[in-house]
């Protein structure tokens, strides 16, 4: 089976090919390498488009005979997304409608779209299950809330059934080193935390007095190479025939910010100067996941995910790439 991953020469995107790939899918990535990167190109033949692009998508459904759809191409900033909140509509919400009409038109019906914990916000509660209310704190929050909605509504108009995977905090790297996180500019704690360490440079965190027990944000790592797992997965699931669904994926436990450094130091064996900062936009203070729907819907579980595997495939990763 050919299977489209738009945004498939990214961080995610790239490993879920590989994984699609050693379970007999045909992997086709569909990138602009405006955030990706030419050398994750290493499952799949490449068509080089983007989802702002109707004719790209057309012709890259059409070349490579598409039957199923994993969609990564999207802007991911929080921040950014706050400064700039027309880019990220633009991009994350009228390029999903674009490749879900293109899909119509050629009568493809099964996507996994990648979503987001952003969709909800400041919890209410925690673990945060599928039913908690959502209401996003950021434009990327909404996008990806925006993105469900035009889910949920072409299956109700044209049986196109899909998965959201709403990820929690996506870290590490492939346990072989072949390929892991790299964003320009860099945001995400784990991979500033080892440049710091490699670098002997200071990093700054952001906002030391959340109401948590030590001030900093906890948040709930996910190894990708379980989130590329849950995919192949959530593809399998509407392979099945099941109905369309929304998921958690996260491994049910969180961490501060304070304490991914303490670990990180702890890995690499280097000293992190930390500099304290002002809060970000659109952060919430806490976010974990309850994943058992996931559990017991994909049959999926977490197997990879604890901190300490985490931050050493990512570590052995960023030596690899730093020398």
């Amino acid at each position: 089976m050919n299977v489209l991953v738009t945004g498939g020469a990214g961080y995610i995107g790239s490993h879920c090919c590989k994984e699609l790939a050693a379970q007999g899918f045909r992997p086709v990535v569909f990138d602009d390498l405006s955030k990706g990167h030419r050398e994750n190109l290493r499952w799949g033949e490449f068509y080089q488009g983007t989802t702002g692009s109707r004719q790209d998508l057309a012709e890259c459904l059409d070349r490579h005979r598409i039957e199923a759809v994993m969609h990564f191409a999207a802007f991911i900033e929080v921040g950014e997304s706050v400064a700039d909140p027309a880019a990220y509509y633009r991009n994350n919400v009228c390029g999903s409608l674009n490749l879900l009409q293109a899909m119509v038109q050629r009568g493809i019906r099964r996507l996994v779209f990648s979503s987001s914990a952003a969709v909800y916000g400041n919890p209410a509660r925690v673990p945060i299950d599928e039913e908690h209310a959502r209401a996003p704190l950021s434009p990327y929050g909404w996008s990806k809330q925006m993105v469900e909605t035009l889910l949920a509504d072409f299956d109700v108009a044209w049986g196109l059934r899909a998965v959201a995977l709403r990820y929690f905090n996506a870290a590490g790297a492939d346990a072989s080193a072949e390929i892991g996180e790299q964003h320009t500019p860099e945001s995400h704690l784990i991979p500033r935390l080892l440049d710091a360490a490699m670098a002997g440079s200071p990093v700054e965190i952001y906002g030391t007095d959340y109401a948590t027990p030590d001030g900093t944000c906890i948040r709930d790592y996910i190894h990708v190479t379980d989130l590329a797992r849950a995919h192949v997965a959530a593809l399998e699931h509407l392979l099945n025939g099941r109905p369309s669904g929304a998921f958690n994926l996260g491994q049910g436990r969180g961490f501060s910010v304070r304490e991914v450094i303490h670990k990180t130091m702890e890995i690499t064996g280097r000293p992190i100067q930390v500099r304290t900062a002002a809060r970000r936009p659109g952060d919430a203070p806490m976010l974990i996941a309850s994943n058992e729907k996931a559990r017991r819907e994909l049959g999926w579980t977490p197997r990879h995910s604890d901190l300490e595997n985490i931050l050493a495939t990512a570590w052995q990763w960023h030596q690899r790439i730093r020398r």
